[in-house]
């Protein structure tokens, strides 16, 4: 009694979905509930109502149809357990009430016994020895009787069981007919009655007998398990039933020999068929002969969850175990595909034991999967020591080479992509298994550490990360010394994160399966947004590789502004140096920001062979650069020190030059098209905070500083002289961003006063 409670309070909802169909159902069960008046209140519902009244009555179905599937779960155990001790107890009465009608039939023959004197004086004053008709009749019945034990001997013999069971029919109704007649003895009745439970007896052995032997098949099984079930005896029938086809497919499998040189799904595939083929024909069996009795039902499901545990332990020891150790993925998916499509086929005879194979084929196959994905990983690092980081299109050879995709990437990203497409080559399995989402997660972080190698190939980088890469052994990875290579690693990375792994783990989404042959020639971008959990998949990939951006330009910006000494391009004292100079100056851009703008320039030429197709990563790219150097000047603390409390103030001249070198910045930012709203936010406070720091010493800086037709002038000058183009027409910039740039001295001027 405690387990019941036990597994009933379990099954009770307790949570808030529970707690709401409780309150929606509380006007039912009230006493005063009246139905007419509750269907005229409902009746005169607007479209919106009726529409949240059909939403609510869908979340009831749902939580019902959830209610019931946890009260299932939590009590089949222990209902099938329930039913099999019911079904033996049913048998041993059977055999008791046999027994019990034997000793009855002994009793009533020794009590007759007595009276038979009697009888024999009763009869010889009958009409003093001349028969009637009725005595004559009782003389032909009693001569019947004493044959009819020796023609069911002969049937028996002869194995006629139709006409037996028919004689056994025939002679209990007689009985029954002559016990309310009372034409007969008791003993005669008795010993006739005795006759026939004998030979029942004997017949259901015979019965037994030949349901158990191997040769015994189809049609023949069931004639016989029918025949049993006649004789009253349907619980033992039913077990020798689900017996006989154990030995038929046991029988089958002495043959099924797995080798260590065959193939694991070949011999899933045999196993299967035998085992869900005798299960399928052994339900099939069942039901025609017992139909859906519960007590027949619960020992075929418990029959057959035995069986397919059986088999499920067969396949992890000769096909799934070896292929999981081996990191073969596709092999054990496969081997688990296999059987699971047999099981499946079940389901229609109302036997789901998918989870039966789950519960043991999902460890293995997650085995398998992260040993794959480990295999990846450690390929790929292995590629990455020799990368020499040039983009090439696939190997001539690669399987991959001859689709309709084909991208540059470095060797290392090829192999990664290569075994990526292989890894998604038949993802059924790991679908049908619910390894969708971990199999994405997996490959995240197998994408995340290949991206901490290419972080690592950047000069200057390797000492920052050293430290987190101690735990995975401090792989070691080429270094990508020029800036060509550094930027096909940030190719690898972005082509690999925006499009190559999206478009193979499409295939983990059964929404494309069907459509995924026919919709190759849409952007995956496209097609890949049809799935929430594949386009946040996506983003944290885009989030990695910004880790990468991160540190390319924190490297390049840190090779601006300080030297292989360790000294600063970028001081306040180029600043504040100028106004002690009484020498003509020639007005240009300071050398850290030439250099800024030839870098820029460099990279940008390289980028546009690097990105054909995503030339909006490039943009970003450079403009996470110049807004790296921008920031970096904004946030030195030790520069505006200086500038704002050094020895010697800011001067005019040297305000001139700050502003004229950020001037300059947001010119060549706006004519490569990556001024950004930080950039124009950046320059703006430099400009403020130096203004503010010439205000301080008394100065208007205002009146010091030209109109901005002189900075413009000059910018496009520098940027002419500096890439060797030619200045648009008019000397206006050749971009439809330049309108950025009219950054005027009443515009700084606006954001405070001093």
């Amino acid at each position: 009694m405690s387990a019941s409670k036990t597994a009933r309070s379990r099954a009770t909802p307790t949570k808030e979905n529970g707690v709401r169909v409780e309150e929606g159902l509380s006007l039912f069960k009230s006493d005063k509930f009246d139905a007419d008046a509750y269907v005229q209140s409902k009746c005169s519902l607007n479209e919106k109502d009726i529409k949240q009244l059909c939403s609510y009555l869908l979340d009831l179905k749902r939580a019902s149809a959830e209610e019931m599937r946890r009260s299932v779960y939590a009590n089949y155990s222990a209902f099938i357990r329930t039913s099999k001790e019911i079904s033996d107890l049913e048998g041993e009465l059977s055999s008791i009430r046999n027994l019990l009608s034997t000793q009855a039939t002994l009793i009533h023959g020794l009590a007759d016994g007595v009276n038979i004197d009697f009888d024999k004086v009763s009869d010889e004053s009958v009409g003093n020895g001349v028969l009637s008709f009725e005595d004559k009749e009782l003389s032909d019945l009693e001569k019947w009787a004493a044959e009819f034990p020796d023609h069911l001997d002969v049937l028996l013999a002869e194995r006629r069981v139709d006409e037996a069971l028919a004689a056994f029919d025939e002679g209990e109704s007689i009985i029954s007919q002559q016990k309310e007649k009372g034409t007969l003895s008791s003993s005669t009745l008795s010993s006739f009655h005795f006759a026939i439970v004998e030979r029942k007896q004997k017949l259901a052995d015979q019965l037994a007998e030949a349901a158990c032997q191997p040769s015994t098949r189809g049609g023949e099984l069931r004639s016989a398990i029918s025949a049993l079930k006649r004789l009253g005896d349907g619980p033992r029938a039913h077990t020798l039933l689900l017996n006989a086809h154990f030995q038929r497919y046991q029988y089958n499998l002495q043959s099924l020999r797995p080798s260590s040189t065959s193939y694991g799904g070949a011999y899933t595939a045999a196993l299967s068929q035998l085992v869900f083929s005798a299960i399928s024909q052994a339900s099939s069996d069942s039901l025609l002969i017992f139909g859906k009795e519960p007590a027949y039902t619960s020992e075929l499901v418990t029959w057959a969850t035995k069986q397919t545990e059986a088999f499920a332990l067969l396949v992890k020891r000769h096909a799934l175990g070896s292929s999981a150790a081996a990191g073969g993925l596709r092999a054990a998916a496969e081997c688990a595909q296999i059987a699971l499509g047999h099981c499946t086929l079940l389901e229609g005879r109302g036997l789901s034991l998918c989870p039966v194979l789950l519960k043991h084929f999902k460890p293995i196959v997650e085995q398998a999967l992260e040993a794959n994905l480990k295999r990846i990983e450690e390929s790929t690092a292995a590629m990455a020591a020799a990368d020499d980081w040039v983009l090439t299109y696939p190997p001539a050879g690669s399987r991959h080479a001859s689709t309709a995709f084909q991208n540059k990437l470095t060797p290392s990203a090829h192999r990664f992509n290569l075994m990526v497409q292989d890894f998604f080559e038949d993802v059924g399995p790991l679908l049908s298994m619910q390894l969708g989402s971990k199999a994405l997660e997996g490959l995240f972080q197998v994408f995340h550490s290949y991206v901490n190698v290419l972080i690592r190939a950047l000069p200057g980088s390797i000492e920052e990360e050293e430290a987190n890469f101690e735990a995975s052994g401090n792989k070691i990875v080429r270094m990508a010394e020029t800036e060509a290579q550094q930027l096909a690693l940030l190719a690898n990375a972005s082509l690999l994160a925006d499009e190559l792994l999206p478009r193979a783990a499409m295939k983990l989404s059964p929404l494309d399966q069907s459509s995924y042959k026919t919709d190759e020639r849409r952007r995956p971008s496209d097609r890949q947004n049809r799935n929430p959990e594949q386009r946040e998949w996506k983003r944290r990939l885009l989030s990695t590789v910004d880790k990468l951006k991160d540190a390319f330009c924190r490297q390049h910006a840190l090779d601006l502004i300080f030297s292989e000494e360790g000294e600063s391009h970028l001081s306040a004292e180029m600043y504040i140096s100028m106004d002690g100079d009484t020498d003509d100056i020639e007005w240009f851009p300071s050398l850290i920001f030439q250099e800024l703008f030839t870098k820029l320039q460099r990279m940008a030429s390289l980028a546009a062979d690097m990105f054909v197709g995503r030339e909006r990563f490039a943009t970003s790219l450079l403009m996470r650069l110049t807004e790296t150097v921008i920031l970096w000047l904004s946030g030195d603390q030790s520069f505006w020190d200086d500038i704002e409390d050094g020895p010697r103030p800011l001067g005019p001249l040297g305000l001139r030059q700050l502003y004229l070198d950020m001037k300059f910045v947001i010119c060549f930012a706006s004519q490569g098209r990556y001024l950004s709203r930080n950039l124009h936010r950046g320059t703006n406070e430099i400009i403020s905070k130096a203004v503010a720091a010439l205000a301080a010493t008394g100065m208007d800086p205002y009146s010091e500083l030209p109109e901005d037709d002189w900075f413009n002038e000059i910018c496009l000058d520098a940027m002419e002289r500096l890439s060797g183009k030619p200045k648009a027409n008019n000397g206006e910039l050749n971009s439809p961003t330049a309108s950025l740039s009219a950054q005027s001295v009443s515009s700084v001027r606006s954001h405070g006063s001093y």
